[in-house]
């Protein structure tokens, strides 16, 4: 028998499931599956145990999720974890991924003549779509954006999963509404199609009455004049992050550390900056082990660049993005032991200086990844960056983030100390409001994650959760945006679902493991 173990942060091991027993046999393959939550923030560490009758072995911690083959043979160790003289044999875990479906559906809608609900301006229609359950009622799945002062709108298309409406002949509920900031949005009007109707609408360019349901003061329905049109209908399949990663896309970290004087003398033990000979790592140490730790597995050369800014350096001038490893000819490192080495390097050869400036760094990861994607549609990078500052450059800032939103780039900014973190709130854009450059232009897409420390300090969320909780996300958002594929996608067999499960995955996703001894 085999017995699935998670590592847990404090070392406790938590059983995830075990197999069957097997009898008498020291070549077993067992049937039974093991379901692990998939986390992409976080490194698992899984610990195996294969039982005898009264003896048992263990091997080491092992992480096999980034694997493009999903499986992985490792040697069995004995029960204090250490390499036996004699062989004890071998354990292969595979994983597969464990999804109800890919399959989905891209809509265009638009309408015409519809229902003016405001009193001096036009209506501000959005579109609700809802599922019909078991019960009678309906469960809202979707909503298109707000299109302003219009009654005849037209909506950017809307991705419809199988897993949100489970079959193409099931009843959706299509509702019209005035959007109201007050949250109390009028109805214009509501109809009832499936998938395949809506499909039909599409083939056949015809439309749809939108219907008033009976209220208090009308006995019946009221058929409207404003009609629903299907402008544009697909089918495609939506790959999940981990098809991606297993198919041999990467994630390539890159770090920026701020050498500002608001950080405080390195020398003094109220630095920021401050080097503890007991090994104790500060905030800077921390951010860059932390976030590199689960970053490294996805990069295969393992080769990070890695800068500063605000520092006064080797010739004297204030440098707003220089390399950390002080080369003149090269900005890479080997490893996060690289990075960590150049940046206690740096500290004893690099003065503190000013201002906080983000724009020629986020510039300079945004020419690396302009340059990787003329050649190579495989690569996905990550800049970490590290600060302690206020923002002098905020629009330039901004302007440089809008840029880089139509690259395979997402940043991730750590706020250190207690400075006032306003300014990055405003460039993460979790409000829903994207970036805007000064030349009016909206970002393609957010690509920003800010977390202050000092928040995540003392909490059961690390920073590193908190901070790569959305890249799943954005890399997926680019990757569909311009319809790049896995790159196995032909050849790749669709997993058949086992259970229903939220689709699309952009975090987490359920992994089933299976043993071979």
């Amino acid at each position: 028998m085999a017995v699935a173990y998670v590592k847990k942060r404090d070392g406790s091991l938590e059983e995830l499931g075990r197999t069957e027993v097997i009898m008498n046999c020291l070549d077993p393959a067992w049937i039974e599956k093991i379901n692990v939550a998939y986390q992409f923030e976080m490194v698992q560490l899984l610990v195996f145990h294969v039982y005898d009758v009264d003896t048992r072995y263990h091997n080491l911690p092992v992480k096999i999720v980034t694997r493009q083959s999903w499986s992985l043979t490792i040697k069995l160790h004995n029960k204090n974890g250490h390499a036996s003289l004699r062989n004890l044999g071998t354990i292969t875990v595979h994983a597969e991924e464990t999804i109800a479906s890919r399959n989905a559906v891209e809509i265009k809608f638009r309408c015409s003549h519809l229902d003016n609900k405001d009193l001096f301006s036009k209506s501000d229609p959005f579109l609700r779509i809802s599922r019909i359950v078991e019960s009678g009622g309906s469960v809202p799945i979707c909503k298109t954006e707000v299109v302003n002062n219009n009654l005849n709108p037209i909506w950017k298309p809307l991705t419809l999963t199988m897993q949100q409406f489970g079959s193409k002949d099931n009843p959706l509920i299509i509702e019209c509404f005035d959007f109201n900031s007050s949250g109390n949005h009028v109805l214009i009007g509501k109809l009832q199609k499936s998938v395949v109707d809506l499909e039909k609408l599409h083939k056949e360019k015809m439309g749809v009455n939108f219907i008033l349901p009976p209220s208090r003061h009308r006995a019946h329905e009221k058929v409207l004049k404003g009609q629903l049109f299907v402008d544009g209908f697909s089918e495609k399949k939506l790959y999940s992050f981990l098809d991606y990663i297993s198919s041999g896309f990467e994630l390539n970290f890159m770090a920026a550390v701020d050498f500002t004087a608001s950080n405080g003398n390195p020398r003094s033990r109220d630095s920021l900056h401050y080097i503890d000979p007991t090994g104790r790592l500060n905030a800077y140490q921390q951010a860059i082990m932390e976030v590199g730790e689960v970053i490294q597995f996805y990069d295969s050369d393992r080769r990070f660049p890695a800068w500063g800014f605000g520092g006064r350096t080797y010739d004297g001038s204030v440098s707003h993005c220089f390399n950390l490893n002080g080369s003149a000819s090269g900005f890479e490192v080997e490893g996060i032991e690289g990075i960590m080495a150049a940046y206690a390097s740096a500290l004893h050869n690099v003065a503190l200086a000013g201002p906080t400036l983000f724009g020629q760094v986020i510039n300079t990861a945004a020419e690396i990844a302009g340059r990787a994607l003329s050649c190579n549609n495989s690569k996905y990078f990550v800049l970490l960056i590290i600060t302690d500052g206020v923002l002098t450059d905020l629009q330039e800032t901004k302007d440089a983030l809008v840029r880089a939103s139509d690259l395979p780039l997402s940043v991730l900014i750590v706020g250190v100390g207690g400075a006032d973190f306003q300014q990055m709130e405003i460039l993460d854009a979790d409000n829903g409001q994207r970036l805007e450059s000064s030349t009016g232009r909206i970002a393609t897409r957010d690509i920003v994650q800010f977390v202050p420390m000092r928040e995540v300090h003392g909490g059961q969320i690390s920073i590193v959760q908190a901070l790569l909780e959305e890249l799943p996300g954005q890399f997926l958002m680019y990757m569909r945006s311009r319809d790049i594929k896995p790159l196995d996608a032909n050849a790749a067999p669709l997993v058949p679902p086992d259970q229903g499960h939220p689709y699309p995955i952009d975090k987490s996703s359920e992994y089933r493991i299976s043993h071979e001894a």
